[in-house]
């Protein structure tokens, strides 16, 4: 037992032996190889801190090459600046000298220039004392004084002129009452000659172009639901017939025409064409032509030069686009009085200006909806003295069919320039007014009705729509309504053929969900 404790610690002994052994070995070793990885690291960082140190001279050397070279720019930049600057000096110099050269030239110039109004000064004094003398001589001799003989020379020629000046004023009379006739006629053949414009001649029908016959059956839509849903919100008939990407639109009024032609197109744009859809466009277009009509008169303003007008009567110019006068467009008729005016203005010496402003005002009258049972003259003249315009221009504007007395020169311009105007070959048609006064007449005639709110008639007068409200009217109200409307027309109209009378009565309930 004693030597196998004597033997395990001798094995023990041993290990720790060999086990100091190996940490001692693993030391020098490890102690070793530390000082090689440190001598090799500091071997490396020599060698990188030579090229660094390299990299650093030629950058320098570089840097030094690039400012060698800028700073020889610049010295070449400033030689050349010094010698533009030494050739413009010599040129200054040269300048300089020069300027000397011809002040001194001035300087003898001023000099004998004095002298020369010394040598006149004395002359005219003596010229002075001499006419003195002359006329102390011619008076002595005379009898009377300078002031004296002046008088009675000036009263002698004034009765002489006034002689003179009445036999021209009798023979100027004389040759103007012969030629007034002539000279009229030829301002008034000049004018027309050099106010040419083309004939304007309103119709009751426009073309609607579309790009295919696929357009035109959603614009009829399901069983004519869009086409009657158009013309109810519009008043205007809506023909589609065989003529192929066309449709005619056909109504008295213009502006119907007008509003139905934009709508149309806008609803062809948006390819949304529905009953609903098509009374919010007629609502919109119809705001948009009110713009349009003052984009209009503004426009007619600056093309014919005319400028502070009032903002009311340019949207009343708008208007006259959309309005016709015996089947004349009224807004190409005022254009062309206003010009027509503006010349005989410049041909008799007067102001072109005021002139052509009142022939574009003329009629003004006809396009406002102010106390209608006054003549269009007299209620033209009243609108322009409310919006401050000249009384000339105010009294050419109300005189020009005679209706009051003229106190302006401009005044017989306008109305000749209206007669003018009018009175051109092919510029009128008494048919087309006398058809649009009956059309109104029967528009009005309906609207006299209570519980009426629009009133349209289409297809040339043969039919007479009628709305009414749903609320004031009923259905048994409606039947008696067009029986009535029928009767008035058949009493106090002149028409050929028959009118068809329709009472259209319908009742909507809105709600809105929040």
């Amino acid at each position: 037992m004693t030597n196998i404790l004597f033997y395990i610690l001798f094995a023990v002994l041993g290990a720790v032996c060999a086990l100091g052994t190996y940490i001692f070995v693993r030391k020098i070793l490890l102690k070793g190889q530390k000082e090689e990885i440190i001598k090799k690291a500091e071997l490396e960082a020599e060698g990188i801190k030579k090229e660094k140190i390299f990299q650093a001279k030629e950058k320098f050397l570089q840097l030094k090459s690039e400012h060698e070279q800028y700073i020889n720019e610049r010295n070449k930049q400033i030689n050349e600046i010094e010698n533009r600057l030494k050739q413009k000096e010599n040129s200054l110099n040269q300048q300089n000298s020069e300027l000397g050269r011809k002040n001194k030239e001035l300087e003898q110039q001023r000099e004998s220039l004095k002298a020369q109004l010394e040598a006149a000064n004395r002359k005219r004094e003596e010229y002075e004392a001499l006419r003195q003398d002359a006329i102390r001589q011619i008076e002595s001799l005379a009898g009377m004084t300078a002031a004296e003989a002046k008088n009675q020379l000036m009263e002698s020629m004034k009765a002489e002129a006034r002689t003179q000046a009445q036999s021209y004023i009798n023979d100027a009379m004389d040759e103007a009452r012969l030629t007034a006739s002539k000279e009229a006629k030829r301002i008034v053949i000049n004018t027309i000659q050099r106010t040419a414009s083309e004939t304007a001649i309103e119709n009751a029908v426009t073309v609607f172009h579309i790009e295919s016959d696929e357009i035109k059956g959603r614009i009829i839509g399901r069983e004519g639901r869009n086409i009657r849903a158009l013309e109810a919100a519009t008043g205007v008939e809506i023909v589609v017939d065989d003529t192929p990407e066309a449709i005619l639109l056909s109504a008295f009024d213009p502006v119907r025409r007008e509003v139905a032609r934009l709508a149309l197109h806008q609803l062809v744009i948006d390819g949304r064409i529905h009953p609903a859809r098509i009374e919010e466009v007629v609502a919109k277009v119809q705001k948009q032509l009110e713009e349009e009509i003052m984009e209009t008169g503004k426009r007619t303003c600056i093309d014919l030069g005319i400028h502070g007008m009032h903002i009311e009567l340019v949207k009343l110019i708008g208007r006259m686009k959309y309005r016709s006068s015996y089947g004349q467009n009224l807004l190409q008729h005022a254009r062309e009085v206003a010009n027509i005016c503006a010349t005989m203005a410049s041909e008799l010496g007067l102001n072109p200006k005021v002139a052509k402003r009142a022939g574009l005002l003329h009629d003004i009258g006809k396009v406002s909806d102010e106390d209608p049972e006054l003549p269009h003259a007299i209620l033209g003249m009243k609108l322009a003295e409310k919006y401050k315009e000249k009384p000339e221009i105010c009294n050419a504007i109300g005189s020009h069919h005679e209706e009051i007395e003229m106190t302006s020169i401009i005044s017989p311009l306008v109305m000749v320039g209206d007669a003018i105007s009018g009175a051109r070959p092919g510029a009128r048609r008494e048919v087309i007014e006398s058809y649009i006064k009956r059309l109104k007449d029967m528009e009005n005639i309906a609207q006299s009705y209570p519980g009426v709110t629009k009133t349209y008639a289409i297809q040339a007068g043969r039919e007479l729509r009628v709305i009414v409200g749903a609320d004031q009217v009923t259905d048994k109200d409606a039947e008696t309504l067009s029986t009535e409307i029928a009767r008035r027309i058949q009493e106090e109209m002149v028409y050929p053929g028959q009118v068809k009378i329709t009472v259209i009565r319908e009742t909507r309930s809105v709600a809105f969900a929040k």
